[in-house]
């Protein structure tokens, strides 16, 4: 017996109440752009400059027991990592530890780098630091800046493939729900006050290559459909076409949720933020592919007949399959 989140065959309406959760969805993207700027992202150290120290050691590194030996000197957020390379040697061990900028510096100064290398002998007696380096706001804000325009060009591509791969509509709809995922996911990390950092900007350009997964999905058993059943109305075409591939659809989203819960209890606060905004973004990737794109293109409408030109609609490549 096969397992099954959904029925084999189910026959719901996803639009019986679309201005619902259009105005569900609207709501929540206003509050998320309120949060933003109202109470504003807590920014890690990528984005707001700090202190990147190299350590070496001849022991074993203990990344819980540096930052054990770290909490005490209320240094704010603190980043602890390993570092593994095939040339070092058998007894060189080497850790990164990176520290946000301090209140009124930019670089750290000598003292505080005395009271750390001291706190941090207390652990490892045979610890060394060969290398001490300060990120100033001029590189964070650079940092800032690329990662907007990595979102923005990721939206950009997106919308050009739907667009070549369907038509116009299909990338709208597609499109919007990217957005949407985005804002959201952006307005949870601003309400819950998670450090953001590079590895959320990796997370959100994941959410945007996991919902658009998702949408092509039902975008293609659309196109499948309306091409089928030319006098049923759209409407219909696409409920039909969200129920045909719900099972799959779910299936997908849960399995991937199991292994992102697993990571998010087991996995340690270094990557703790990273997974907390996947599982968001694949609750919310499942939910704008059905309630977002799906409902913007029943409003725009969509060609009907690919047997006959359409100058306003698609173009040479939208009957291409992949």
């Amino acid at each position: 017996m096969r397992l099954r989140l959904v029925p084999a065959e189910t026959n719901w309406d996803f639009f019986s109440r679309t201005t619902l959760t259009f105005g569900f969805s609207a709501l929540l993207m206003i509050l998320s752009i309120v949060a933003f700027f109202a109470i504003g992202l807590n920014f890690g150290i990528d984005f707001k400059g700090g202190t990147t120290i190299r350590t070496e050691s001849t022991q074993a590194v203990d990344v819980g027991a540096y930052r054990d030996a770290l909490v005490p000197l209320a240094l704010g957020d603190v980043s602890i990592t390993e570092v593994f390379d095939v040339n070092f040697r058998e007894d060189q061990h080497v850790s990164q530890i990176r520290i946000e900028a301090q209140e009124g510096q930019e670089a750290i100064t000598e003292d505080t780098m005395k009271i750390i290398a001291a706190a941090l002998s207390a652990v490892d007696p045979a610890i060394t630091f060969p290398s001490v380096e300060s990120v100033g706001p001029k590189v964070s804000g650079e940092l800032v800046m690329t990662a907007i325009y990595s979102v923005l060009v990721a939206i950009g591509a997106v919308l050009i493939y739907i667009w070549l791969r369907f038509e116009w509509q299909f990338s709208v709809g597609a499109v919007a729900a990217l957005v949407h995922d985005i804002v959201l996911t952006i307005g949870v990390f601003a309400v819950m006050q998670i450090k953001f950092d590079l590895a959320i900007i990796a997370a959100l350009l994941t959410i945007v290559g996991y919902s658009l997964n998702d949408t092509v999905v039902v975008f293609d058993r659309v196109r499948e459909n309306l091409r089928r059943y030319k006098k049923m109305a759209l409407k219909e075409v696409l409920n039909l076409s969200i129920n045909e591939t719900l099972s799959r659809t779910v299936m997908t989203s849960v399995t991937t949720l199991i292994a992102l819960v697993s990571l998010y209890v087991l996995g340690g606060d270094v990557i703790r933020g990273f997974v907390f905004a996947m599982i968001w973004g694949v609750i919310v990737g499942t939910y704008s592919s059905i309630f977002v794109a799906s409902a913007i293109l029943l409003r725009l409408g969509v060609k009907r007949d690919w047997t006959k030109p359409d100058a306003n609609a698609g173009n040479q490549f939208a009957n291409v399959d992949a």
